[in-house]
Parts: C-alpha cells; sequence; structure tokens
C-alpha cells in the first residue's frame, strides 16, 4: 500500500489563547492511501490505544469531524476516520456504486489493508449504515457498534420505499441535510467555534461545487439499498454491544428509526436534546462526554468486558494495568500501515482541559443478549 500525506497534519480543537501557549494540541494526520489494486482512499489518523474508526456521512468526509476526534484521543482511543468512495480523497467506484453492499465491501479492504483487525465501528448517518452492513456481515470486526443519526431502523426502510417511488423525496431530504449543515454553524452563540468549523467545511464545499456528480453515485445506492432489519437482527444475535445516539429535533432522519435500531439491535439509545442531525459538528464536545457516560452504564460494561476478554485478561478491572502495545497487538496486524501513519503522540497531560458539552442528552441503556448459539434460532417480534 503506498501513501501520500499532507504536509501539515489538520489541527482538532482549540482551546482560549493563554491554553494554546502552554497546551499542545494531538492532531490528525491526513493520508491518501493507494490499496494493492490502485484505489485510492483518504484517511486520517491520531492517537494510540483502542481502534475506533469513523465513517462520515452523505456528502461529508472524515476530516469535517477532526475537532471531536482529536478529543476522543485523550481518552484512550486511535481514531481512524475513513472517507467512503466518491468522498473526501478516495475515488469512486468503478460501478459508479450500484448498491450500498459495495461501499462496505470497500470499507472492509481498507480496514484489512490498514492492518486494523478489530475496532470500535462509528458510524454517522450513512457511514451508520455501512458500519452496520460489515459488523452485521463480519461479526468479528466489530468491539461495539455506534450509530450517530444513522440511516438504518424500519422507519427509515419506510422511507427508503418511498423514495423508489417518488425519489424528489430524497431530493428533499438532500435539501433538509444541507439546511441542517448550514446551521451547523453556530456563528451567532459560538463564532470562534463557527470559524474553525468553517476552516474545515469550506474544501468539503468548494470539492462538491467542482464535482457535483460524484453525489450520484452515493444517493442511487441509497434508493437501491435493501432493508437494514437483518443486520440489527445479527448484531443482537451476535451480541455485539449496539450504542445508537440520535438528535432529538433531527428532520431528514427522524429519531423513531434510532428507536427501531436500538430496539432490534438490542443496543443503548442515548437521545440528544434540541439537536439536529450533524449536532457532533456543532458541538465537538458532546460525543466525548456522552461516550464518558456510558462507561458506568451497562452496555459500557459490557464493551470493557470484550477489551478485557479480547486482551486475555480474568476481568475488566485489569485493564487500567494494560499497554498500548498491549492494544496494538490485540487489534492491529503486527506491520499495520496505520502504525506508519499514525502522527507522533501528544503528551496525554499537556492535553487541553475539556470544556462543558453544550447538549444535554437522556439515555435508555440495555446490554447486549449473550450471543445465540449457532443451533438456535431467535425469534423476533
Amino acid at each position: 500500500m503506498q501513501t501520500s500525506s499532507d504536509d501539515a497534519p489538520v489541527i482538532g480543537p482549540e482551546g482560549r489563547p493563554e491554553q494554546i501557549r502552554s497546551r499542545r494540541l494531538p492532531r490528525l494526520a491526513r493520508h491518501v492511501v493507494t490499496l494493492s489494486d490502485g484505489h485510492e482512499v483518504g484517511v486520517a489518523v491520531c492517537g494510540r490505544g483502542v481502534p475506533l474508526v469513523l465513517v462520515h456521512g452523505f456528502s461529508a468526509e472524515g476530516i469535517l469531524y477532526a475537532q471531536t476526534l482529536s478529543r476522543l484521543v485523550g481518552r484512550g482511543f486511535r481514531v481512524i476516520a475513513i472517507d467512503t468512495a466518491g468522498h473526501g480523497g478516495t475515488l469512486g467506484l468503478p460501478t459508479g456504486g450500484a448498491s450500498m453492499e459495495h461501499y462496505t465491501r470497500m470499507l472492509g479492504r481498507v480496514l484489512d489493508e490498514l492492518g486494523i483487525r478489530r475496532a470500535v465501528l462509528c458510524g454517522h448517518s450513512m457511514g451508520g449504515r455501512l458500519v452496520t452492513e460489515l459488523a452485521a456481515q463480519e461479526p468479528d470486526r466489530a468491539i461495539a457498534v455506534v450509530l450517530l443519526d444513522a440511516i438504518v431502523g424500519d422507519t427509515w426502510d419506510r422511507m427508503v420505499n418511498l423514495f423508489r417511488v417518488a425519489p424528489p423525496l430524497l431530493a428533499g431530504v438532500g435539501g433538509v441535510l444541507l439546511v441542517d449543515s448550514v446551521a451547523t454553524l453556530p456563528l451567532l452563540r459560538d463564532p470562534g467555534q463557527a470559524r474553525k468549523l468553517g476552516r474545515l467545511v469550506a474544501p468539503v464545499i468548494a470539492g462538491h461545487l467542482r464535482r457535483p456528480w460524484r453525489m450520484a453515485g452515493p444517493a442511487i445506492s441509497i434508493l437501491r439499498s435493501r432493508g437494514s432489519g437483518w443486520m440489527l437482527d445479527r448484531i443482537a444475535e451476535e451480541g455485539i454491544p449496539l450504542v445508537v445516539i440520535h438528535g432529538e429535533r433531527d428532520v431528514a432522519v427522524p429519531l423513531a428509526t434510532a428507536r427501531d435500531a436500538s430496539e432490534r439491535g438490542h443496543g443503548a439509545l442515548v437521545t440528544v436534546e434540541k439537536a439536529g442531525h450533524s449536532w457532533l459538528l456543532r458541538d465537538p464536545r458532546t460525543l466525548p462526554a456522552i461516550l464518558d457516560a456510558l462507561i458506568a452504564s451497562h452496555v459500557g460494561e459490557a464493551i470493557t468486558a470484550r477489551i478485557a476478554d479480547d486482551l486475555g485478561l480474568s476481568s475488566p478491572g485489569y485493564l487500567d494495568q494494560t499497554t498500548f502495545d498491549d492494544l496494538d497487538e490485540a487489534y492491529l496486524d503486527p506491520d499495520a500501515q496505520v502504525l506508519d501513519l499514525t502522527p507522533p503522540p501528544t503528551d496525554p497531560d499537556t492535553l487541553p482541559r475539556q470544556g462543558r458539552p453544550r447538549y444535554r442528552w437522556s439515555m435508555v441503556d440495555r446490554a447486549p443478549d449473550p450471543p445465540v448459539p449457532d443451533n438456535v434460532t431467535r425469534l423476533h417480534a
């Protein structure tokens, strides 16, 4: 696999000027990797720890989430943001993206060539669909699945059926997403955050204006995608910890679809109050704070138990004795390409202090059921 890199890594969250002088900020290093078949893929990497793979939403790209991801570095994650086909630094699929399954297969190939055997799979919007399908098809890849306003669930599947009959409705959803993205910039409430996010968003918008046809493939793939229910059923059957996080005021992807996903996948449901579709871009502090809160929940305990089991520990209580090298050995190939792509670590003691999240949230906690044996069939309501 060949790689090329930007000269300057993208800076994550910024603090007040006096903090910046005394504290170093984590940085995401952007690369374009060339797969064995010649396909170029954009990735952004930072940190050491449990691998957390983030897949962005429709019309976005991984680096837009830099501020949120950089805050996760100090929480013990190696974050890897991957641009899906036809987005960011990734070339489109040769077929134009006939179905969402083609995008999922490519995501799996990227993880293989990066040398990531197992990770927390996190997806926003369309990216949530991809990580759900990947976990359902290859359960051993997933430590846990985290869905952020994801297009999975019975409600969304019914919406897709309507889109097939009346494709302009999908264009209407795209318009709602555009309005939501513009509203994401907190111009009056937090001008500083608006400037930082604007610097990340501007190149993405410029790219769409130069090559608007690149969005046709993903849009057609959404129309042609099959239902997501079987994926959530499989996640439940495999006992994969599932966390469904959704904005209360998401108009494009209604909260009802998150309720469907959490119930069918036997996962925890976190409702972000007064939040739209792109809340995690508007406030990069909220998602890390939610993940912190999950540690003490039933689903959080299930995730730590899986990590302990992967490390061969008799109890999660021994996780505080785990080293980064132990985690690399458990989750990465010995010669994993992602190791070479990761920038030098930032001293945790010099990371900026975490501010208060803008959003409040509520949670319906649910631990995954034990995996179903191969000779047993689980009946679904």
